[in-house]
């Protein structure tokens, strides 16, 4: 499972013209989910997630986490982070799950989030066409992957 976590001023999804999702300062994740995903990488991407000190404190130093804040969350189902290109010029999603295996894993996910997490979480539209616009804060953009937590 990876998660591409950008610190922002604001970010908000659209599907067909109408805002689904919204945030104020805080995170916006976009979650890509493949084949061997399981409720532990879902636990370590949580757990990594609320407690990333990113956050600058009173002295400028990135120190708190988006719980320290008071922030939100907004994901973003992202099937293209698991796009591999290292052949020809267009990319292979062959590495990201299915629908079927992917959605379950989405849902779980966004429901431990929700568990571990009291700021208000949001979502987009798992499939759907989406337009996200963000204000990236810094900016800072981090990527985790839970099979190579030392990437």
């Amino acid at each position: 499972m990876r998660a591409l976590v950008q610190l922002v001023k604001q970010a908000k999804v659209e599907v067909g013209g109408n805002t689904i999702g919204e945030i104020p300062k805080g995170l916006l994740v976009l979650l890509g989910v493949t084949h061997e995903d399981n409720q532990s990488d879902i636990e370590w991407l949580v757990k990594k997630i609320t407690q990333l000190r990113i956050f600058k404190d009173e002295g400028g130093k990135m120190n708190l986490s988006i719980k320290d804040i008071g922030g939100d969350i907004l994901i973003i189902s992202q099937f293209t982070l698991f796009a591999n290109c290292k052949k020809g010029n267009r990319p292979s999603y062959i590495r990201s799950a299915p629908p079927s295996v992917a959605i379950p894993l989405y849902e779980q996910f966004i429901t431990t989030l929700k568990g571990a997490f009291s700021g208000k979480v949001e979502t987009g539209e798992f499939g759907a066409y989406m337009q996200v616009s963000l204000l990236n804060d810094g900016p800072v953009t981090i990527l985790l992957d839970s099979k190579q937590p030392a990437f």
